[in-house]
């Protein structure tokens, strides 16, 4: 069985995109790096990314925030990948979800892009999606002409600490998370 190479936040650059909806995958590395508190972010031009490589329950994995806008996420994934030599399916990727209610995180190992534009360009650039997401969910503002703004503010003080709470479980059974047996992880974090 597989087991998770890279562990990939999607996001925004810059301080202005920081606590934002859509930056639930760079808020999500921040947070775990900030708990591991031996590990930092270094900035690395040749994968167009922010790259930390952390220890796991045993096991090497990269942190991965890429750091060209949302919609060409794909362009720091496939680096990684062809340089490491790391396949698809031993990356996760974290992202945001409309669908989902704030703070609902769902494990999903396969599929489409759902119009989400980070995935699509991973879809495109690693030519499949055949790769495994972890979904989080932001809640929707309800009508579909608004998402572009909601999706870019800020989360509630409320709608972070759902996420957050979110976050931490998944923290709290990182072994799982690392074996990447997420049906069992699925029934720990809800």
């Amino acid at each position: 069985m597989a087991k998770l190479r890279l562990l990939v936040g999607l996001g925004n650059p810059g301080q202005r995109y920081t606590k934002t909806r859509h930056n639930v995958g760079f808020w999500f590395l921040d947070d775990w790096l900030a708990q591991l508190g031996s590990v930092s972010w270094r900035s690395e031009s040749r994968f167009q990314a922010d790259f930390a490589e952390v220890k796991i329950a045993g096991q090497s994995i990269i942190f991965l925030k890429p750091q060209t806008f949302m919609n060409l996420s794909g362009q720091a994934v496939g680096k990684v990948l062809r340089y490491f030599k790391i396949s698809p399916q031993e990356m996760l990727v974290v992202h945001d979800e409309l669908d989902f209610d704030v703070g609902v995180m769902r494990f999903k190992s396969a599929g489409g892009h759902g119009g989400h534009n980070g995935l699509r360009d991973i879809v495109a650039t690693v030519g499949s999606g055949e790769f495994n997401r972890l979904r989080v969910g932001i809640g929707h503002p309800g009508d579909k002409r608004r998402v572009a703004d909601y999706v870019l503010s800020a989360a509630s003080v409320s709608d972070a600490e759902h996420i957050e709470s979110g976050f931490e479980r998944i923290r709290l059974n990182s072994e799982l998370l690392v074996q990447m047996r997420f049906d069992q992880l699925k029934n720990k974090i809800h």
